[in-house]
């Protein structure tokens, strides 16, 4: 099983040099892929949970491309509906290319309402932008003279029914975002139904989940996978492996802008994860 990383490309307390400490940590504890996330405009509801300074995704992996070897380079999620499909399909397979074939393509429908109106895009059919979005972006690569490009995986983030349906129809990866454990049984059953009732193949089970450890067991019913002790993380990481999954990233950002000020609290908990997981999971996983 591969695990990732979740890094904050936004916030008071990030700039290109904070981006590459960052790319350089989840390198050097052996993640396996690193993702970022994706905002346009920072209106209101955007900036309420994600300030700027935000670094686009596509650019600021192009830059991360640069200065990392091995780690594979994603989106968590980008928004389909914001970007005509052919540009998207373009910087998408020239990243491809620049970092060798590391990109993984994480992409959703949205929910700021105020970007969307900003961007001059339809919040009320974004669901349906997406699907005809995506499935333009496909057509594209697939003219090889032209684009040049290997398969790039398609990582279907959302949790809610449309979402399992729309990874079924159109993803490489289902990427269900910080959940329960009983909500993500749940969910997988649902999207091997959808895909028999489709009659296509199951899609790749990639959730991202929370990381927070705690230092003492956290025994609420509704714990989020990923929030508690190590070993309850490490047990999580084990139950999300004998569900399908083959990759999982983990989310250290707790939801305070500031925290973009202190990444180092952050990178010790990815290295004490990253350890532990060493010693009770061998072979299980890439992470070093």
């Amino acid at each position: 099983m591969h695990i990732g990383v979740n890094v904050p490309n936004f916030g008071p307390g990030s700039d290109p040099g904070v981006l590459r400490d960052w790319a350089q940590t989840v390198e050097g504890l052996g993640f396996d892929l690193l993702m970022v996330s994706d905002h346009v405009a920072v209106t209101p509801d955007v900036a309420e949970q994600y300030p700027a300074p935000f670094y686009e995704p596509f650019t600021a992996l192009a830059w991360l491309a640069g200065i990392t070897r091995r780690v594979r380079l994603g989106t968590t999620v980008l928004i389909v509906p914001y970007r005509h499909p052919l540009l998207v399909a373009r910087m998408a397979a020239n990243l491809h290319r620049i970092s060798e074939g590391r990109l993984v393509l994480g992409v959703g429908v949205g929910w700021a309402r105020q970007e969307f109106e900003a961007l001059g895009a339809d919040f009320a059919r974004r669901g349906k932008t997406t699907d005809a979005y995506l499935a333009m972006i496909r057509a594209a690569w697939e003219d090889e003279d032209d684009y040049q490009v290997d398969r790039i995986p398609i990582w279907v983030g959302g949790n809610s029914d449309a979402g399992i349906r729309r990874a079924v129809r159109l993803g490489d990866a289902w990427h269900p975002l910080r959940a329960t454990m009983p909500w993500m049984r749940e969910a997988v059953a649902r999207l091997h139904d959808v895909a028999q009732a489709e009659n296509r193949r199951v899609p790749v089970f990639a959730p991202r989940i929370i990381l927070r450890v705690t230092a003492s067991p956290v025994t609420d019913a509704d714990r989020p996978a990923g929030v508690g002790t190590l070993d309850q993380i490490a047990d999580d990481l084990t139950q999300l492996r004998a569900l399908g999954a083959q990759s999982v990233v983990l989310d250290p950002f707790q939801g305070d802008p500031e925290e973009t000020r202190r990444p180092r609290t952050a990178w010790r908990m990815l290295a004490s994860v990253a350890e532990h997981l060493n010693e009770l999971l061998p072979g299980q996983r890439n992470c070093a």
